[in-house]
C-alpha cells in the first residue's frame, strides 16, 4: 500500500518529458513545417467567411448591391474548398508523421528494454513493460500530429481575430478578453489537478495489465486450484482503481467543458448588450458605434477567436496525456543498459573457458547475503557440479557465471580477465544454456532450436536433435520440425521441451555450458539415451551443472557442496564420499538410489528398492 501511495503522488517530470518532446519535434521538423504551411493556407481561407459577412450585410442588404451576392458566394465557395483540401492534406501529412513517430518510439523503447539488466526484469511485471512499449508511446501523436497543429493553428487564428476585433471595437474586445482570462485561470488550475491523474492512469493500467498477464499465463495453476474467483477479484480491484482514476479525470474534464459553456454564454451576453448598443448608436449617428455589417463581422471573428481557446481544454488534455506517457518512457531511457556498460569494456574475441571466483559475495536485498566469500576455479574444458539443499545459492552462482547479476564484492574472471572488464555481448556469445524453466517461443520446433544459431543449416539442426534424443518424437509429428509448439511450448510435454532446449544449447556450440537441472523433466529411459550425448557435448567445454541425478554428478571433474551461501566441501565424487561429510549425507538421502536404478524425482522408494541399493553399494 505504501508503494501504491508513493506512485499516486508521483508527479510528471516535465524536464525529461520536454527533452523527449524536443527530440520528436526536431526529428519530424520537415513534415511539421509542411503541415504548418498547409495550416496557414487553411486558416487564411477560413477567414474569408467571417470577413464576407460585412459585405453581405452592409453592401448587399444595406446598399442593395445585389450583383455582389454571386461573387461573395463564389469566393466563400472557393475558400471553403481550399479549406477542405488543405485540412485533408494536413491530416494526412501530420497523421502519417504521428503514426511513424509512434512506431519509431515503440521500437526505441522495446530495444532499450531488451538491453536492460536481468535484475530489472526480475522486479518488473511483463504486462507493465508491454504497457510502456505500446500504450505510453500512443500519446505522442498529439505532439507531432494534429494536436500540435490544432494548438498552433488555433492560437494563430485567435491572434489574427483579436487584431481584427480591436480594429472594429476595442472596448468590447477588452471586455471579451477579461472573460477569457478568467477561463484561462480555471483551465490552468484544472490541468494542474488532471496531470497527476493522467500519469497515474498509465501506471495503473500497466499494473492491471501485468496482473492480467500473470493470471492468463498461469491459467493451468489457476484452474488446478480453483482460483478463478480469486483472480476475478484481483482483476476487479485493479479495474476499479482504474475506473476511479478515469472517473476523477472525466469529472475534471467535464467541469472544464461546462465552465467553457459558461464563458461562451458570458461572451454572448457581452456581445448582445454592448454590441447591440453600438449598432443602435450607429443607427442614430452613422459616425459613431458599429454598422450592422461590422457587428456581423465582429460576431464571426469573435467565434474565430473564442472557439480555438475553448478547444484548448480538450487539446490540452491530450497534450498532458502525451507528456505523462513521455515521462514514463523517459524513466526507461534513463536506465543504463548492458550495451551502455559494454561501450567502455574490452573486446573478447575468443576464450579458453577458465572461470574463477575470488571471494565473491552477493545479496538480492541489502544486508541479506546469499553468497559469502565464494572462491573456486573451473578450468577450461572441465565440468563443475554444484550440489546442496534448495536455496543454498547454487542457481545464484550460475546467474553470476552468466553475468545476469554482478557480485557486490569479490571478482569473477574469464581466462584471467575480470568479467566486468570485458564486453558482455562478446562473452555471452560463448555461452550455451539449459535452465530449469525451459522457455520456448510460440513458433515451430525448427525456429526454437535455431534461435541460438540463426545461420545453422537443417543438417546441423537434425544432428543436435539426434544427440539430444529429440528427433525420435519430433519426426513422429505430422509436421515434424515445422510443428507449432504453442505459447511457452504448451503443446509439448515437459520432457520434450527439455530436449528441445538441450538441442538449442548444442547448436550454439558454446565454450561454456550451463546445465541447470537439464535432465530434470526426462524419464529414466530418455535420460539414459541422452547421457552419452551430454557427455560428448561437455567434452572440451567448461561446464557447470546443477542436478539431482547421480548419473550427471558423478562424472564431474569437481563437485562443490554449497550450503547457506558457502562452499563446505569440494572434490571429486570419490573424494567427497571418502570425506564422509555433507556430500555423503546428500548422497545417502537422494543420489544413492540412482547408482544402479533410475528413479524419477518424486517417485516413492519401496523397501525393495532401498534393499537393492544398499546391497549393490
Amino acid at each position: 500500500m505504501a508503494d501504491e501511495k508513493k506512485k499516486e503522488k508521483k508527479k510528471i517530470d516535465y524536464s525529461r518529458a520536454w527533452a523527449e518532446a524536443k527530440i520528436l519535434v526536431w526529428n519530424y521538423r520537415w513534415r511539421l513545417l509542411i503541415g504548418l504551411a498547409l495550416m496557414l493556407v487553411s486558416r487564411a481561407a477560413g477567414f474569408v467567411l467571417p470577413y464576407s459577412t460585412k459585405f453581405l450585410v452592409d453592401n448587399v442588404f444595406g446598399q442593395k448591391q445585389y450583383g455582389m451576392l454571386k461573387w461573395i458566394a463564389l469566393v466563400v465557395g472557393i475558400s471553403t474548398l481550399v479549406t477542405a483540401v488543405t485540412s485533408f492534406a494536413l491530416s494526412q501529412v501530420l497523421g502519417v508523421a504521428a503514426q511513424r513517430a509512434i512506431t519509431e518510439m515503440r521500437k526505441r523503447v522495446q530495444s532499450h528494454i531488451e538491453r536492460l539488466p536481468t535484475s530489472y526484469f526480475d522486479s518488473t511485471q511483463t504486462g507493465q513493460l508491454i504497457s510502456r512499449i505500446m500504450r505510453d508511446a500512443e500519446g505522442i501523436r498529439n505532439l507531432v500530429g494534429t494536436g500540435l497543429g490544432q494548438i498552433i493553428g488555433g492560437l494563430l487564428s485567435a491572434l489574427v481575430s483579436m487584431v481584427v476585433l480591436f480594429y472594429l471595437n476595442w472596448q468590447i474586445t477588452i471586455m471579451t478578453l477579461v472573460v477569457l482570462a478568467s477561463f484561462g485561470g480555471v483551465l490552468s488550475y484544472a490541468f494542474g489537478k488532471l496531470r497527476p491523474l493522467f500519469r497515474d492512469r498509465g501506471e495503473i493500467e500497466a499494473q492491471v495489465t501485468g496482473r492480467l498477464n500473470e493470471g492468463l499465463g498461469g491459467i493451468r495453476i489457476v484452474k488446478a486450484y480453483t482460483a478463478e474467483k480469486r483472480e476475478e477479484l484481483s482483476f476487479a480491484r485493479g479495474a476499479h482503481r482504474l475506473f476511479r482514476n478515469i472517473a476523477k479525470a472525466m469529472t475534471g474534464v467535464s467541469a472544464t467543458g461546462a465552465f467553457a459553456n459558461v464563458i461562451i454564454g458570458a461572451i454572448a451576453i457581452v456581445m448582445i448588450y454592448f454590441g447591440g448598443n453600438a449598432v443602435i448608436l450607429n443607427l442614430q449617428d452613422s459616425t459613431r458605434g458599429m454598422s450592422s455589417g461590422d457587428f456581423a463581422m465582429y460576431i464571426a471573428f469573435t467565434v474565430f477567436m473564442v472557439m480555438p481557446i475553448v478547444d484548448l481544454a480538450n487539446i490540452g488534455t491530450q497534450i498532458t496525456e502525451a507528456f505523462a506517457g513521455l515521462d514514463r518512457i523517459s524513466e526507461v531511457f534513463a536506465m543504463k543498459t548492458e550495451t551502455d556498460e559494454d561501450a567502455k569494456r574490452a573486446h573478447l574475441p575468443r576464450i579458453e573457458g577458465t572461470i574463477s571466483f575470488e571471494d565473491v559475495e552477493f545479496e538480492y536485498e541489502e544486508n541479506v547475503p546469499v553468497l559469502k566469500g565464494i572462491s573456486f576455479n573451473a578450468p577450461a574444458g572441465a565440468t563443475t557440479a554444484l550440489v546442496g539443499s534448495s536455496g543454498c545459492g547454487k542457481s545464484t552462482i550460475l546467474s553470476l557465471v552468466l553475468n545476469f547479476i554482478q557480485p557486490v564484492k569479490g571478482k569473477i574472471s574469464i581466462d584471467g580477465k575480470d568479467l566486468q572488464s570485458v564486453k558482455l555481448q562478446d562473452y555471452r556469445r560463448h555461452l550455451g544454456v539449459v535452465l530449469q524453466d525451459n522457455f520456448l517461443f510460440d513458433g515451430t520446433i525448427l525456429d526454437n532450436i535455431r534461435f541460438s544459431n540463426p545461420h545453422a543449416n537443417f543438417d546441423e539442426i537434425k544432428e543436435v536433435c539426434r544427440v539430444a534424443n529429440a528427433d525420435e518424437f519430433i519426426e513422429k509429428f505430422p509436421e515434424a520440425y515445422n510443428t507449432i509448439v504453442g505459447e511457452r511450448g504448451v503443446k509439448l510435454s515437459g520432457g520434450q521441451k527439455q530436449r528441445i532446449a538441450i538441442a538449442r544449447a548444442l547448436l550454439a556450440n558454446p565454450r561454456i555450458l550451463i546445465l541447470d537441472e537439464a535432465t530434470s523433466s526426462l524419464d529414466s529411459e530418455s535420460e539414459a539415451l541422452i547421457q552419452e550425448g551430454l557427455r560428448r557435448l561437455r567434452a572440451g567445454r567448461t561446464t557447470f551443472v546443477i542436478a539431482h541425478r547421480l548419473s550427471t554428478i558423478r562424472s564431474a571433474d569437481q563437485i562443490l557442496v554449497v550450503e547457506a551461501g558457502e562452499i563446505l566441501e569440494r572434490g571429486t565424487h570419490d573424494e567427497l564420499i571418502a570425506l564422509d561429510g555433507r556430500y555423503k549425507q546428500l548422497y545417502d538421502k537422494q543420489y544413492r538410489f540412482e547408482q544402479n536404478l533410475f528413479v524419477n524425482p518424486g517417485e516413492d522408494f519401496t523397501e525393495k528398492a532401498q534393499t537393492m541399493s544398499q546391497t549393490k553399494l
